[in-house]
């Protein structure tokens, strides 16, 4: 059982049922949840009552928390993030699941802020945004955002964002939930036969980046 904490970056596309249909073509028997809402916070889930309940609801395996997408990018944004992620990591701990992070990906054309104004370095603030907090609390971290550099370096042709250089596009989440396959399960997506309605080439190509980033060293995600 995953229980998704997140907002817009999870329900769009349906990413835990984009991962549970992964799951499936796998061989795993998965169930998942979700708690998400238009830019929700870390520190609004850590206060919200509909969050902690959802957490304390099912004995659940992982709870996936997301944070909002410029917060991790800022040390003003990790003011807020890290005593929340505390925070919701303790109660998931308490209530017998392990924490994982979401690690998301920048915007496709940074924010207007000093040092994070292009991609790039917008990605890279997100990744040590997330790997701090993470390394700090001995938790694991899915590396969506990183394995997305990736995708966005070697294989351009892919549409990963959508018009609004934010928000993903089925192949965005489609590579999202092959990396949470890859995270969770230990265990290669290449070669499952649920593409998530992509091409079987550009599925094969996200399949193969997915387990790349977490399974060649994954020690740097958490995964021990």
């Amino acid at each position: 059982r995953v229980l998704f904490v997140g907002n817009s970056y999870t329900y769009v596309n349906d990413l835990p049922t984009t991962f549970a249909q992964l799951a499936v073509a796998g061989g795993h028997n998965l169930e998942t949840g979700m708690v998400a809402n238009g830019g929700e916070t870390l520190a609004q889930h850590a206060a919200a009552a509909e969050t902690l309940d959802k957490i304390a609801s099912a004995p659940w395996s992982f709870v996936v928390l997301q944070e909002q997408s410029e917060t991790p990018a800022t040390s003003a944004g990790r003011n807020s993030m890290y005593p929340a992620a505390r925070t919701l990591a303790t109660r998931v701990k308490t209530d017998g699941a392990q924490p994982m992070f979401f690690m998301t990906w920048a915007h496709r054309d940074g924010i207007p802020v000093t040092g994070v104004s292009t991609y790039e370095s917008m990605q890279l603030a997100i990744d040590d945004g997330y790997s701090g907090i993470a390394d700090e609390l001995s938790a694991p971290v899915a590396p969506v955002g990183f394995t997305w550099f990736v995708v966005r370096r070697e294989h351009p042709e892919l549409t990963m964002w959508q018009d609004d250089g934010s928000h993903p596009t089925a192949s965005g989440t489609y590579l999202a939930a092959c990396v949470f396959y890859a995270t969770i399960f230990r265990q290669s997506p290449e070669g499952l036969g649920y593409f998530g309605g992509l091409s079987s080439r550009d599925a094969h190509v996200l399949q193969a980046e997915a387990a790349s980033s977490v399974l060649q060293n994954p020690a740097q995600w958490g995964l021990r």
